[in-house]
């Protein structure tokens, strides 16, 4: 007995997250030094993932057929995202102007040493806007977009080949059938890197403690308190209500994808578990061809959890430096969020480098305030990477819903399976998600 519940996964992950804990409040030299373990799992995972959307979105519209269909999925796709990342955007506005954390920091912007955030603010500068970011999804060359991982130009090439595919009909049967080969082969490599999970997060939640110290949050933990607690609000009401309507509610999700939120909360990574939720959506009911357009889509454009982090960080920096600003203000600056949060994908530090784009352009709340930030920012990324999962997951659900492409079947038997009325079926092995990249 005890060895079965030793051999899952959550159960590793839960381990090597408070081992992790223990060595960076005790040993927090030691616990710095661990991070190239917490970076290579990731890497790991990264160095898969361009490969893996590319086959899965090429056989999904290959195998569908339809090109319209797969327009109509794009549209339905983004325009979901556009309203959910609104409506993250309004309640992080909402709430940090009834509870104002930043009051009564009084602090003085002209004294603050920007040398920190320099880095951040020159990434920012080189973003190039709007215009930058739609231009940048056309790739210099089809190699570069994969040697640099770029996933909208990933997903740029792989629908261009899946509507060449579906052109020229049966003559690409033995292409399609190559790639189809190749999906396989990449899913049961991602099953042996799984395998490192429960290093990567300890070694992740180790160095992150040892780095920054418990006592770095008490410092700004008025602010880190409010992004916890309205990333849940978010996650209950507004994801799980579309959750309720997708037939998969939000409790069933989170015990159905725990392994994934455990590896995404101790590494602050959604891109580490992107294969798996890729495969357990498929399991779950979701066709290949919404799992292959939504979901890689949506750590793009559907950064619900970073949204809420973007509004409230801005509004508090503007508290805490006692900078006014109008409700016109405001609404400036939720404006230029709906477009700035969507620009910066795949950019180190990302939620810096939209925060920095944002305020320069607005020039009305000092980019030197984002300094205040800097100690507690990895701790809030493990609520907006957590909440950027969640909202992506229930998405592509939704979204096959909508579509009429989630088998309602598939559905119930995962639900009866949590609810031990029928055999378990746990997805933590190698030849488990072989035989869904099989199907």
């Amino acid at each position: 007995m005890l060895r079965a519940w030793m051999g899952k996964l959550y159960v590793q992950v839960l381990i090597g997250i408070f081992v992790g804990l223990l060595v960076g409040l005790f040993v927090p030299d030691v616990a710095v030094k661990l991070q190239p373990l917490a970076n290579g799992f990731i890497k790991l995972i990264k160095m898969l993932l361009a490969p893996i959307i590319f086959g899965t979105v090429v056989l999904g519209m290959a195998k569908m057929g339809n090109i319209k269909e797969v327009g109509r999925i794009g549209v339905r796709a983004l325009l979901y995202f556009e309203i959910l990342s609104t409506l993250a955007l309004v309640i992080g506005l909402v709430v940090v102007n009834v509870v104002r954390p930043g009051v009564g920091m009084n602090i003085d912007a002209s004294h603050i040493d920007a040398s920190a955030i320099s880095s951040y603010t020159k990434t920012a500068a080189s973003q190039g806007g709007i215009v930058h970011f739609f231009m940048d999804i056309i790739p210099t060359t089809i190699v570069d977009a994969f040697s640099r991982g770029a996933m909208l130009q990933v997903i740029f090439i792989s629908i261009m080949m899946g509507i060449a595919l579906v052109q020229i009909g049966e003559r690409g049967k033995p292409l399609v059938d190559v790639i189809d080969a190749m999906l396989q082969s990449l899913f049961r490599i991602v099953a042996m890197v799984m395998r490192l999970a429960p290093i990567g997060a300890g070694a992740g939640v180790a160095y992150t403690i040892g780095r920054y110290g418990v006592g770095s949050l008490w410092a700004l933990g008025w602010l880190m308190l409010c992004v916890y607690i309205t990333s849940v609000v978010f996650v209950v009401l507004i994801i799980g209500s579309v959750a309720r309507w997708s037939g998969f509610p939000l409790m069933h999700f989170m015990r159905y994808f725990k392994d994934e939120l455990l590896i995404t909360l101790a590494t602050c990574s959604t891109e580490a578990v992107l294969p798996r939720m890729m495969a357990k959506l498929e399991r779950l009911g979701c066709s290949r061809s919404v799992v292959g357009l939504v979901l890689p889509t949506g750590y793009t454009f559907n950064a619900d959890g970073t949204c809420i982090y973007l509004t409230m960080a801005a509004i508090f920096v503007a508290q805490a430096t006692n900078t006014p600003l109008t409700l016109i203000d405001q609404v400036v600056v939720l404006g230029v969020l709906l477009l700035t949060s969507k620009g910066s994908a795949g950019v180190a530090g990302a939620g810096f480098v939209t925060l920095a784009a944002t305020l320069s352009s607005i020039g009305t709340v000092p980019v030197t305030g984002l300094v205040l930030l800097l100690g507690v920012d990895r701790f809030m990324n493990e609520a907006r990477a957590v909440t950027n999962l969640i909202g992506n997951g229930v998405a592509t659900i939704a979204i096959a819903k909508w579509e009429g492409a989630l088998d309602q079947a598939m559905v119930q038997e995962v639900i009866d399976e949590q609810r031990g009325t029928a055999p378990p079926r746990i997805i933590d092995s190698e030849p488990e998600l072989a035989a869904i990249a099989e199907k």
